[in-house]
């Protein structure tokens, strides 16, 4: 038996959301290294040429397509378009996502809601709009981006906690309704990954990343590389008995209760 062939995507369809860039892009880029074809998606064309390029450099082939996933009708239109251009999704990963840090009681409802929208319905959206075919084609795979806010809380991301916390119940969910049709849904649930967004946060001796050093018995930032291993296994033959799991890449945060004063 050849284990490895168990880990090989050769002859797969994943579509990636928000995959022009960041944790996303890492994700794709694993998977067309993994032998599958690379689709992505994004709010708007430039993201997309910009997306198309930086593929073409790792010597990726990709597709992209403008899509709100949060539009229920547009996503219908884009896997319809999908499946006419390029093939059924096998693999689905719902990546794209927005966190507003907000204190709680200065937050509108209208900034609640948009967070919800994007982190949750989106995902719900999409799975609902690819789960059909997958059945059809008689398997699957869905892959969540949830987050250590799937299972803990911190000031001023309430949107985004209940977003994630929500997710990882639908991950459950799917699992439960659509694992006797040979479809595995999982989560991912990044760490603290050192981004384009989070470099200000990075620079040393700034308090927060003195903070994430010490909560963090990996003692670093993670790296948008440290999520490819896990994501190709979510998305392979590998991972076919593993279904409504949560697998957490966070450098053993969420085991650690943090060093004594």
């Amino acid at each position: 038996m050849d284990i490895l062939k168990d880990f090989s995507l050769a002859g797969k369809v994943a579509l990636v959301t928000g995959a022009s860039y960041g944790i996303g892009f890492a994700i794709a880029s694993a998977y067309g290294n993994a032998g599958a074809t690379v689709i992505f998606c994004d709010l708007k064309q430039e993201l997309i040429d910009k997306g198309i390029v930086a593929y073409k450099e790792l010597g990726i082939e990709a597709h992209g397509y403008v899509c709100d996933v949060t539009n229920e009708d547009q996503v219908a239109q884009m896997v319809a378009k999908i499946e006419k251009e390029v093939g059924v999704i096998d693999i689905l990963v719902n990546n794209a996502g927005i966190i507003k840090r907000i204190p709680m009681c200065e937050m509108s409802a209208a900034d609640f809601r948009q967070v919800i929208d994007v982190d949750l319905n989106a995902p719900f959206i999409m799975a609902k709009a690819v789960i059909p075919s997958m059945i059809q084609k008689g398997h699957g795979k869905i892959i969540n981006i949830c987050s250590m806010m799937s299972e803990l809380g911190r000031e001023t991301v309430s949107a985004y906690a209940a977003a994630k916390g929500g997710l990882k119940m639908l991950t459950k969910n799917i699992c439960s309704e659509y694992g006797g049709h040979n479809i595995q849904c999982n989560g991912i649930g990044p760490g603290y990954i050192a981004t384009p967004q989070t470099e200000p946060l990075r620079e040393e001796g700034h308090p927060f990343n003195n903070f994430i050093i010490a909560k963090t018995p990996a003692a670093r930032w993670g790296t948008p590389e440290d999520l490819m291993g896990p994501a190709v296994f979510l998305a392979s033959d590998a991972s076919n008995f593993v279904n409504g799991h949560v697998l957490y890449v966070d450098g053993g945060i969420l085991a650690y209760i943090g060093k004594q004063p």
